[in-house]
């Protein structure tokens, strides 16, 4: 639609594991899924952190040992919600003063089928950037590729696999939209 206002990048999977694996997955072991190349301190990065607690941080640890903020946990409702604040502005930067929302549901469908939602709003937030960020969450460099390999780790797994191993592509089927 032209002119459509993008303030919201939708992904939804539908993820063949049980609803504790998915969020266990996305959480404890998002350094498993998360990009290296993903990175907003001065070296490179070793690893992605997520604090598993209500206020836990949400940062990244270079391969020199420093530690950079990416946001926090605002809600945390395992294994059915999670409300991270992103606090990286257009200019690729931590602020603490700045403020964008993902939310990630799992809903259970089965003993090991879990649909899954994630939300990054409020992206208008980003200002003259917004339409540029928008385009970036929402490629298959950004959330979506993410995502994939988030629900190969945990299909992975919840078969009885090793995380990393590589569960097929097509298990994790998408429905992909953006508000």
């Amino acid at each position: 639609m032209t002119g459509q206002k993008n303030d919201v990048v939708r992904k939804e999977l539908m993820i063949k594991a049980s609803q504790r694996r998915a969020f266990q997955a996305f959480t404890e072991q998002m350094d498993l899924w998360w990009p290296r190349s993903h990175h907003i301190g001065k070296s490179e990065m070793k690893k992605a952190v997520l604090e598993t607690k209500q206020g836990g941080r949400w940062y990244e640890i270079g391969v020199d040992g420093t530690e950079c903020n990416w946001g926090k946990v605002l809600v945390w409702n395992p294994p059915h919600k999670l409300v991270l604040a992103w606090q990286i502005t257009a200019d690729w930067q931590y602020d603490p003063d700045f403020l964008t929302e993902v939310e990630a549901n799992f809903i259970e469908k089965g003993p090991k089928l879990t649909s899954f939602t994630l939300e990054h709003r409020n992206i208008e937030k980003f200002g003259p950037k917004a339409q540029e960020i928008w385009s970036a969450f929402d490629s298959e460099g950004g959330w979506m590729g993410m995502l994939k390999t988030f629900a190969n780790i945990a299909e992975t797994d919840a078969a009885g696999g090793t995380s990393g191993s590589g569960a097929s592509k097509s298990s994790a089927h998408q429905a992909d939209t953006a508000r």
